[in-house]
């Protein structure tokens, strides 16, 4: 434990006090636990590192209830930082970092760093083959043989409404996403290439658009990249039953972006009948939304 844990804890705590809890973390009275457990939590996250030691213990009992107090803390710790992100920044925030941020307030140990290596390293290879080629078309194709041909990344049709498709680790590892965090691995790659992409938040579908001096093509990376023209997404708007309003195929911003993926997990967790995940995704979008 670093010696910040153990001054802060050491201003509540004796040493003797410290290794009576950690006894009686793993008492099979279940009252007992309860208790030690709602002392432990009542000192933080300073709590954290002094828990660590145990989170390796022999005993499977204080193992697991070791991991599960300091998966706990770490999702609260996470919740902070999503929340100061999304009540500080404004509409052009970093849309990658915040949904890095998004994904620790479940997955709190999950190592960002890796992650974009992971995405410096397809785009590295994008750029690769990329060199000397001119042309929205053959660019795109290029792009989508690579990401959706290649790495195999597909919308989850089979379980749309997953809530791993909305975390961006997970689509990350398991290469399945929903229409937004497919879009976003596009954009991302698509930033580090310097390619001019931007996000569609059509009602229904989220897209992304390439703009070149010639045009305008629009990607359905859900799709595997399939590419369409404005009239497509127009006609898509008609028999959807939404209308149409030229706003509807405009660029939507970062924070828009991200309020977007809350308001969808939202609306999934309420479906599951999860009020504490709906709740807290609550909170994110009245903070993403002002």
């Amino acid at each position: 434990m670093s010696s910040a844990a153990i001054n802060e804890l050491a201003a509540h705590l004796s040493e003797r006090q410290w290794n009576a809890l950690i006894s009686l973390l793993a008492d099979d009275d279940p009252a007992v636990y309860r208790t030690i457990r709602s002392t432990i939590l009542s000192y933080g996250k300073s709590s954290i590192a002094w828990l660590r030691p145990f989170a390796l213990a022999r005993d499977p009992v204080l193992r697991r209830r070791a991991q599960e107090i300091i998966h706990y803390l770490s999702r609260q710790e996470a919740d902070r930082r999503f929340m100061g992100f999304c009540r500080t920044l404004g509409e052009d925030l970093d849309v990658e970092l915040g949904a890095w941020l998004l994904a620790q307030t479940l997955y709190p140990d999950i190592n960002v760093a890796a992650y974009q290596a992971l995405l410096d390293g397809y785009a590295a290879e994008l750029r690769d083959r990329l060199a000397g080629q001119a042309g929205a078309e053959k660019i795109l194709a290029t792009i989508n043989q690579y990401l959706f041909g290649e790495l195999g990344f597909t919308g989850n049709e089979q379980n749309y409404y997953d809530p791993e498709n909305s975390y961006f680790s997970r689509v990350l590892d398991r290469r399945l996403g929903n229409p937004i965090t497919l879009c976003l691995l596009f954009l991302l790659i698509s930033r580090r290439l310097r390619l001019p992409v931007v996000g569609i938040g059509m009602p229904g579908h989220f897209l992304c658009r390439y703009q070149s001096s010639t045009g305008e093509t629009f990607i359905d990376a859900f799709n595997r990249g399939k590419l369409l023209t404005k009239a497509e997404c127009i006609k898509y708007l008609l028999q959807s039953g939404h209308g149409y309003l030229e706003g509807y195929l405009a660029p939507v911003s970062p924070r828009r972006m991200l309020l977007r993926m809350c308001a969808n997990l939202h609306q999934i967790y309420v479906d599951l009948e999860l009020p504490k995940e709906s709740s807290r995704f609550q909170r994110y979008i009245v903070a993403l939304s002002k």
